[in-house]
């Protein structure tokens, strides 16, 4: 059997496999995030939708499945990535890191200066993870109905 993975821009087609592994890969921090992750209100139909609305994403396959995904769209004149998802069972092979990559190199491609994500204050490793790759915080956020900053904004400048 071959385990290569292979990165590629993701199509409406996809969208189901999209929000599946989405849904799989959250469900690790149900009931762990104050307020809960919007990864949860996912569906096939609303990825698809901003998809065919120039929303991008990149998918990691193994073996003819989706294996893993990031969601992609413009945000502020940089590429901002979102909904970094590996299967639980596809854990341990640095796909993070390749489609992270992959998200760079899309920006670079397209002439941008950097790449933005926003990550959960409540999540440290996942910082850690983002500040080894270049990435730093340019600003914190609160989510609706919050009065103190619940995520924090980060970005990498590309060269």
């Amino acid at each position: 059997m071959n385990d290569t993975v292979v990165l590629r821009a993701a199509t409406p087609s996809d969208a189901p496999a999209i929000a599946a592994t989405i849904a799989a890969a959250f469900e690790q921090y149900r009931g762990k995030l104050v307020p809960e992750s919007g990864a949860f209100r996912e569906t096939a139909e609303g990825i698809a939708r901003e998809l065919s609305k120039g929303a991008g994403a990149i998918v990691a396959e193994r073996n003819g499945s989706v294996v893993g995904c990031a969601m992609t769209k413009l945000e502020e004149g940089d590429l901002y990535f979102g909904r970094l998802s590996v299967l639980p069972a596809a854990r341990g092979l640095g796909l993070a890191g390749k489609l992270i990559a992959a998200v760079e190199q899309e920006a670079r491609t397209r002439g941008l200066p950097g790449v933005r994500l926003g990550v959960r204050i409540a999540l440290p490793d996942n910082q850690r993870l983002f500040n080894s790759l270049g990435y730093r915080e340019i600003s914190r956020e609160a989510h609706p109905g919050f009065a103190h900053p619940t995520s924090i904004n980060m970005r990498k400048k590309l060269d």
